[in-house]
């Protein structure tokens, strides 16, 4: 299988179809090899137009939600960002294509290794890892251009809007277990932020101190 034909018709049929026309979140979507960040056995499922187990319950978003969410943080290059959900590893790989540095928080072990291991592999050295709550954020590193957090939350952890920088956007589904809408919510003060809805969206659910706790899954 050609790959770099499956990512092309990817971006073409799946993300610029359906809106995205970032030529950052493009360019990203081109080159990051999306197959390496699933089980060999998906590879040849690893651009379609849907998300992917990774395992532990998890899921490698949809190639569309990737490229959406990106897009919604209006970056331009040279940011500083903060990930909620490690994950695959493969949204922060997108990130490192376009901002400065990247740092994602993932509670579950085995996906902050295998996520490591994948992303020193493609050559994103501006990624860092923390195994950590990721609703409580990363607090040293702060304040951030934006955070983009890649599973449900039932509402709005008060750290990550803290953590936002003047100006930064915070990308985040909210709502219930099975369904969320995706917002977009930008600090324009001290203590003043704007809100806006962008889509409805389903994401595995944020567990954590302000999220969602495990027995509640």
């Amino acid at each position: 299988m050609d790959y770099s034909i499956a990512r092309r018709l990817m971006v073409e049929q799946q993300v610029v179809r359906r809106g995205v026309r970032d030529p950052l979140v493009l360019e990203a979507m081109l080159r990051v090899p999306r197959h390496l960040f699933v089980e060999e056995a998906l590879w040849s499922q690893a651009y379609g137009d849907f998300p992917l187990p990774i395992g532990e319950k998890q899921t490698i978003s949809q190639p569309f939600m990737v490229a959406f969410m990106t897009e919604a943080m209006c970056l331009r290059g040279g940011e500083k960002i903060l990930e909620i959900g490690t994950g695959s590893g493969y949204q922060a790989a997108i990130l490192s294509q376009i901002v400065s540095r990247v740092f994602t928080v993932e509670r579950v072990p085995s996906l902050a290794r295998r996520a490591r291991r994948i992303l020193d592999s493609v050559g994103c050295r501006n990624v860092n890892i923390k195994l950590t709550d990721g609703t409580c954020g990363w607090e040293e590193e702060a304040p951030f251009d934006a955070i983009i957090v890649t599973a449900g939350s039932p509402d709005i952890p008060h750290y990550y809007l803290k953590q936002l920088a003047l100006d930064g956007r915070l990308i985040i589904p909210v709502g219930s277990r099975g369904s969320q809408v995706l917002k977009r919510v930008v600090r324009i003060g001290e203590d003043k932020f704007s809100e806006e809805n962008l889509l409805d969206c389903r994401f595995v659910p944020l567990i954590g101190k302000y999220g969602w706790k495990e027995e509640e899954i």
